[in-house]
């Protein structure tokens, strides 16, 4: 199997200090972060910002900075956020893949998320894909449930998007496709053959679906916007935890960490 790509997710718009006092809110505090995990063996980083306030916000210069900051020191994949949170606009949402990262998330559907609805009807998603075309930016189609497959592969029917696309199931969301094996499965096989595919599971389900996709020839997403614990009711000691545990787990069951090269290389990415 291809050497394991592991995402991470180290803030996120939801988390507070609250919630995990090792959450990273300012720009060097999420740059430093994401350098450490990218230490342990991440070689993707799923940004989001805060702004002085802590607050979760999409404006491009607090994306470029924090970039600058990451870029500094690691050569680690940057895949921008458009989901921003669920109370921003389109154009919010869409102002870092300005900024022509190599990656942004692209959902492709609307979902209940918990109490709150997180809106993607498709003329808008339909922009969003434009957009990162035009900018050279790969799309990580982002799935809270199976339909939001069939809506990517109508964006390829349209000639806006072209196969093979890398897929992210997002599972475990209250009002999303639940964290549980056989429905990772339903999802794996409906994607089109050659795709590539990573897991984040939400909460409790991060480990064990993390553990399913090393095994099944996937890939995995950790960190504070999806979980903020290291075991139940132990609270992690950072992003960094949950990436070296996955790291160490794929090495043992026979598959060593991608290389942030490689990654490129696997998702198509290279030039």
């Amino acid at each position: 199997m291809e050497p394991l790509i592991i995402t991470v997710a180290p803030v996120g718009a939801e988390a507070t200090r609250q919630d995990n006092p090792n959450l990273p809110l300012t720009p060097r505090e999420i740059a430093n972060e994401a350098i450490r995990c990218a230490e342990k063996g991440a070689s993707i980083i799923h940004l989001h910002v805060r702004d002085e306030d802590g607050k979760a916000t999409q404006a491009k210069e607090i994306f470029q900075g924090t970039i600058a900051l990451i870029k500094e020191n690691s050569n680690v994949i940057i895949q921008t956020s458009t989901g921003g949170a669920s109370w921003m606009t389109a154009e919010e949402r869409l102002q870092p893949v300005e900024l022509k990262p190599e990656m942004a998330t692209l959902t492709t559907g609307t979902v209940n998320f918990g109490e709150e609805i997180f809106s993607n009807p498709m003329p808008m998603v339909e922009i969003f894909a434009k957009a990162m075309v035009a900018q050279g930016v790969k799309p990580e189609i982002e799935v809270f449930e199976v339909g939001m497959i069939y809506n990517a592969l109508r964006l390829v029917q349209k000639k806006i998007l072209q196969l093979p696309l890398h897929f992210d199931f997002v599972m475990g969301v209250p009002g999303g496709i639940p964290g549980e094996a056989r429905h990772l499965l339903h999802l794996i096989e409906s994607i089109p053959a050659g795709s590539t595919w990573t897991v984040a599971g939400i909460g409790r389900s991060e480990l064990s679906l993390g553990m399913m996709a090393i095994v099944m020839g996937g890939h995995v997403r950790v960190g504070f916007e999806d979980n903020v614990y290291y075991t139940k009711g132990v609270l992690s000691d950072g992003n960094f935890q949950l990436v070296e545990r996955i790291a160490r787990i794929g090495k043992e069951i026979g598959r060593p960490v991608a290389t942030p090269e490689q990654a490129r290389r696997i998702l198509g990415l290279a030039q």
